[in-house]
């Protein structure tokens, strides 16, 4: 049974830079949250907007993908678009196949990058694929850039593969094959990243990840990466799918890892809904470190999921508005009333427990259930404070949350006595 706060396994640790924004990976610093791009990175306007509403969202590493000449000339012009309206949030260059000549022959979009994502399975065999990757590493020393060596279970490096299952059939009993896949993942990030450091690049300018699309994969693979070596891990479920699914694996994934002290950097793969953003990814992770108790981001929502007993379409309502206004006003709170991301607010439904839950709250409402007396009773600091009826409870018990966090996180209420 593990009890009391998670002890992080001590990695190198990165700075990531942009102007005077910078982020750690690693090192002890905060899991960082981070996202992508689904946009045309040829299409310069509707790949800043993208970024723009994952960094407003609070990811904070944003990747595009740079696969053609033309996504390597517009990625300078999508960094001054994005300067130009003050968001200064660092882009991760996403480099497949063809990365070695983007990455020389357009030496402004690799100056324009903050860091750059490498995946050794695809970047050529043999002799090309020792040359292609020095080529690389060589451009981020250059630009004394960070880069992340991103093994995917999909495009694993052939040789390594190939190489492990044919040291494993001469075994006496040897492992079945998916037990030798996991190693042959690990083998091909860590090998890589040794030979970053032999050509020059700083062990504190690597991140190492190993992308699969199953759970128990997920967890196997970075606890045999954490054994083997200190480099910053960056965790995630690769095709996790979508909705409900996507949610739950990488949550069930994440959680294990992140517990055990594992990951410095996370991003939950969702695939959108027709016509959804992309933003519901940096949400959930920023809810799955904040439900550990790893990260707070905006004043946490405590609310039941209703009953016989809830007067049903309002008490959700409420729920839901109130989460929104917590989202919606936790970027700007944070930046005025330090500490206010610890806050804790609770909706509850009806008198059985959420009188104890509200008081438990720094601040919470609980509701009347069916039947019983129309009166909405608000509680602060475990101490009833009001009593709501009529048709604006909503309005008025936002207006009691600024109110509370104004007397208990402004700038009056840190003065010493």
């Amino acid at each position: 049974m593990v009890e009391g706060p998670v002890i992080r396994k001590q990695t190198h640790q990165v700075a990531i830079h942009h102007q005077d924004r910078t982020v750690l990976v690693g090192g002890g610093a905060p899991v960082v949250v981070q996202s992508m791009t689904n946009t045309l990175t040829t299409d310069v306007g509707s790949t800043a907007a993208q970024v723009v509403q994952l960094a407003d969202a609070g990811a904070e590493l944003v990747r595009i993908t740079v696969n053609t000449p033309e996504a390597a000339v517009a990625v300078p012009a999508i960094r001054e678009k994005l300067d130009g309206q003050g968001c200064h949030v660092p882009l991760v260059g996403d480099f497949h196949y063809n990365g070695h000549q983007l990455l020389t022959q357009y030496p402004a979009c690799a100056e324009a990058l903050s860091k750059y994502r490498i995946n050794p399975g695809n970047i050529g065999r043999g002799d090309r694929k020792t040359a292609h990757f020095a080529m690389m590493v060589e451009t981020a020393c250059r630009y004394g850039r960070p880069i992340r060596i991103g093994v995917n279970w999909g495009s694993l490096d052939q040789s390594v593969l190939e190489r492990l299952m044919d040291e494993n059939s001469a075994k006496s009993a040897p492992l079945p094959a998916h037990l030798v896949m996991r190693h042959a993942l690990v083998e091909s990030a860590v090998e890589s990243a040794d030979e970053a450091v032999r050509l020059g690049l700083p062990a504190g300018k690597i991140i190492l990840s190993c992308k699969v699309s199953s759970v128990q994969d997920l967890i196997a693979v970075n606890r045999m990466l954490s054994d083997r070596c200190r480099y910053a891990l960056h965790l995630g479920l690769t095709e996790a799918g979508g909705g409900p699914r996507g949610i739950a694996a990488s949550s069930a994934g994440l959680a294990v890892l992140l517990q055990e002290g594992i990951g410095d950097t996370i991003r939950i793969s969702l695939t959108p809904e027709p016509g959804e953003g992309r933003t519901k990814e940096v949400l959930v992770a920023q809810e799955l470190l904040q439900s550990m108790g790893l990260r707070h981001f905006s004043p946490q929502l405590i609310s039941c999921p209703g009953c016989g007993r809830t007067t049903s379409v309002f008490f959700q309502e409420l729920a839901y508005r109130t989460q929104q206004y917590l989202h919606a006003e936790g970027a700007a709170w944070r930046e005025k009333y330090p500490g206010v991301e610890n806050m804790k607010v609770a909706v509850m439904g009806c008198i059985v427990n959420g009188p104890g839950e509200s008081r438990h709250a720094d601040i919470g409402i609980s509701l009347p259930g069916t039947g019983e007396s129309p009166a909405a009773v608000v509680y602060a600091d475990g101490v009833k404070t009001a009593v709501l009826r009529g048709q604006d409870i909503e309005k008025r018990f936002q207006q009691m949350i600024a109110e509370y966090i104004e007397t208990h996180y402004g700038s009056q209420a840190r003065m010493p006595a």
